[in-house]
């Protein structure tokens, strides 16, 4: 049998939360195919890698992200033949949260061609992307709202410290939905505590800091 040449790489969707609004990383290509279109990070795997070290190799070379942030992978890409008119290619998708405030301590050390956009515009069609990346996105997007649904992996998105309005208003952006403040709370109530430190938000009444002592794969029956 002929040996065939399969490429295997691994593609990066790094998700935040600015102006209450889900964002996420995208890089513009310099080079054919899909010159000056936006695309998702990613890398080719080197052979003494695994597929996680290579994500987080992705991560480094595009935002100077060097500390653990949740990382889950999210599905193998490579039924299409034809993603990649070069050659060969399946890639293995992984997505990460980050809290804007932590993402802002790396903001001068990203690649200057890497700029985060508003996950609605992407897969509303408002933005062209190189092969099949709004698919995987789409499905990223799908992932993160069901597991926003029965899971604290919002916890992710926010500061160590945080106030119950801060996490709630990261569940409505994720499960793109109002949510219920008393029926909120009570599905949270057991796996956060008060820190003892107060916000103050000029006029505002101060607000109680809290942090997140649970499993972040936890059911909470949101």
């Amino acid at each position: 049998m002929k040996h065939q040449k399969i490429s295997l790489a691994v593609d990066l969707l790094l998700f935040t939360i600015i102006e209450d609004k889900l964002q996420l990383l995208l890089t513009k290509r310099k080079e054919e195919p899909f010159a000056d279109m936006l695309c998702l990070p990613g890398v080719a795997v080197f052979e003494e890698e695994t597929l996680y070290d290579a994500t987080n190799r992705c991560l480094v070379e595009k935002t100077g992200i060097k500390e653990k942030i949740y990382m889950e992978q999210l599905y193998t890409f490579g039924d299409d033949l034809n993603r990649d008119p070069r050659n060969r290619v399946v890639s293995v998708s992984y997505y990460a949260l980050i809290p804007e405030a932590k993402l802002m301590a790396y903001i001068d050390n990203m690649s200057p061609d890497a700029h985060f956009y508003d996950v609605n515009k992407i897969l509303a069609k408002k933005t062209k992307l190189a092969y099949d990346h709004r698919e995987i996105i789409r499905l990223a997007r799908e992932r993160l709202k069901g597991k926003a649904d029965y899971t604290s992996i919002g916890v992710s998105l926010c500061d160590d410290e945080f106030t119950l309005p801060d996490l709630q208003k990261v569940y409505e952006v994720l499960l793109d939905k109002n949510l219920y403040k008393a029926n909120f709370r009570k599905a949270f109530a057991d796996v956060v505590e008060e820190t003892g430190n107060m916000r103050r938000d000029g006029a505002y009444r101060p607000s109680k800091l809290y942090r997140y002592i649970g499993d972040k794969d936890a059911h909470l029956h949101i």
